[in-house]
């Protein structure tokens, strides 16, 4: 499963725009005065802009051998979040994964991974254009094995790792719905924000077909694009 485009909703578009170009330094694709997008490998990464205020959490994938330079590269431009004990980096020993988080321009939870299992090799220092692709985003749930069923159905995807009653997957390692049960797991890690339902929009590519999916009010609405 791989994400084509992610578009998500924010009430400070500058913040966000000037974070991503200036910041970051990504290319911007288009602009106007309610949205944005920058590349980022062979996904699209939008942000549109809304009055309320919203918290997700997003993940990129950055090449396999090169997750101390992507952390160099990053902490020169902006803050990353301490873990325990001053640690930068989170490793997941069953995703056979290493990451680290900073805020982008809205507050949100942003995240670079690694994941050693793809060998998405990168000889070139590292920079902007080494971000491989959007790799997850979050859908907070009351129920995992509904959720994670109505993607199975629909989406032709399976659940990756984890559990149905606290935090589970649902895709692949090039693509990643995550899927926390807000009831029982309240914030996103590693920082004190809460996990809510918030909405966005997405296409998927899976096994050559492509879809349209609308995640609004904790219901998820999945077209084929034909």
């Amino acid at each position: 499963m791989k994400f084509k485009t992610l578009k998500l909703y924010t009430n400070t578009l500058e913040s966000e725009l000037k974070f991503y170009s200036e910041t970051l330094g990504f290319k911007i694709e288009e602009q106007n005065e309610n949205a944005f997008s920058v590349k980022i490998g062979w996904s699209e990464l939008i942000f549109e802009k809304s009055e309320k205020a919203y918290n997700y959490h997003y993940c990129f994938l950055i090449p396999s051998n090169q997750l101390h330079q992507a952390l160099e590269w990053m902490q020169n431009r902006t803050e990353i979040i301490a873990l325990g004990n001053g640690r930068k980096i989170q490793n997941f020993k069953t995703w056979n994964a290493d990451s680290f988080y900073f805020y982008d321009g809205s507050g949100n939870i942003a995240e670079c991974i690694v994941r050693y299992d793809l060998n998405t090799i990168e000889e070139t220092n590292f920079n902007a254009s080494h971000f491989l692709c959007v790799n997850e985003i979050g859908i907070p749930t009351a129920d995992i094995k509904k959720t994670n069923n109505q993607l199975e159905t629909e989406l032709n995807t399976t659940f990756w790792k984890g559990d149905f009653e606290i935090f589970g997957t649902n895709g692949s390692q090039e693509g990643l719905f995550l899927l926390p049960n807000y009831n029982l797991k309240d914030l996103w890690f590693p920082t004190s924000i809460k996990i809510v339902a918030e909405p966005f929009e997405a296409i998927i590519v899976n096994n050559k077909q492509e879809y349209g999916l609308e995640f609004s009010n904790e219901n998820i609405k999945i077209t084929p694009n034909l």
